[in-house]
């Protein structure tokens, strides 16, 4: 399959095109939250992309989180529009499995706990079975009890390396998800859900979102 792959749910955003299971080209920025103006961008030179390769879009797959509010629904609603208007499927890949995959891609072995920063001393996790899970981190013991080698990482690890003081924990910077890493799990069978109804699908936020009151004079 060719894939369109999208991933919003850091501070980086990116965008790549994957023909079975392989990068063929990504965009990326690891500069800040500037999705909204950057992935539109992406998008058409992918596209036109695409077009000189003689490439046909068969997929549209999606880092659907948890992550970033923010960052989560504008990367969904762009994926939905390219889905109408390529009609093609959308296919949902979790985002902890996606940073995983940038880890593996990198070398790395052993027991991987990738951390998404969820705001304080808060991560997106996974458990023992691989499942997302929100964690309030106080020390290795929040995360995992064993002896074996760890490696931790992501956009939540920096802040948790200051209290991560075991020999066995190993903190690996500069790892983030990236759009690349999306094609080869949506055809690995990765993907969430299948024959996804793109009128309801929501990214996933684990964490209801709750909106605070503006302090700006006017907003409120």
């Amino acid at each position: 399959m060719t894939i369109l792959c999208i991933e919003t749910s850091t501070s980086v955003c990116s965008a790549a095109i994957c023909k079975d299971g392989e990068p063929y080209k990504q965009c990326i920025c690891r500069e800040g939250s500037n999705h909204a103006r950057l992935l539109p961008r992406y998008i058409e030179e992918l596209l036109r992309f695409a077009a000189e390769q003689d490439l046909s879009i068969e997929a549209v797959a999606l880092s659907e989180g948890p992550g970033s509010y923010t960052g989560l629904r504008i990367g969904t609603s762009t994926a939905k529009g390219l889905c109408y208007g390529l009609d093609v499927p959308l296919m949902p890949v979790p985002t902890l499995e996606i940073l995983n995959e940038a880890a593996r891609q990198k070398g790395i072995e052993g027991r991987l706990i990738p951390l998404i920063d969820a705001r304080r001393m808060e991560v997106y996790t996974t458990d023992d079975n691989g499942k997302a899970r929100a964690v309030v981190v106080e020390n290795e013991a929040s995360l995992y009890e064993g002896d074996d080698e760890v490696y931790y990482f992501g956009d939540g690890a920096e802040k948790c390396s200051r209290i991560f003081t075991k020999p066995n924990w190993h903190f690996v910077p500069g790892i983030v998800p990236e759009a690349q890493y999306a094609g080869a799990l949506a055809e690995s069978g990765k993907r969430k859900e299948e024959n996804v109804n793109l009128a309801y699908y929501e990214p996933f936020y684990l964490k209801e979102f709750i909106a605070a009151q503006s302090h700006v004079k006017g907003l409120k």
